[in-house]
């Protein structure tokens, strides 16, 4: 392959999952995927206002790619800002 048939791509990657999905599935299967189903719509909206795009999301993780490392991030961030909300959560890890 010459170099001017080969193609270059930088991304950022970032990939989520859920913490303790396997004890919560075992506590209560229904509400977990219900929950899960819910939060991967919500990550997906977000994705693709941070310019982003969901490549996978398989059981409890989700795949996006990002041509920008800081829409990336700032996409993470609001992820968990998000999430921190809708589960009831107050704490801030920036205390």
């Amino acid at each position: 392959m010459t170099s001017d048939n080969l193609k270059r791509k930088l991304a950022a990657i970032l990939s989520a999952d859920v913490k303790g999905y396997s004890r919560l599935m075992g506590e209560d299967e229904e509400w977990t995927l219900r929950t899960l189903n819910t939060y991967k719509g919500l990550i997906r909206n977000l994705v693709g206002e941070h310019r982003g795009r969901v490549v996978a999301s398989p059981g409890d993780n989700v795949l996006a790619e990002f041509v920008s490392v800081v829409d990336a991030v700032e996409c993470a961030v609001e992820i968990q800002q998000v999430l921190r909300v809708r589960s009831g959560d107050p704490a801030d890890p920036t205390d």
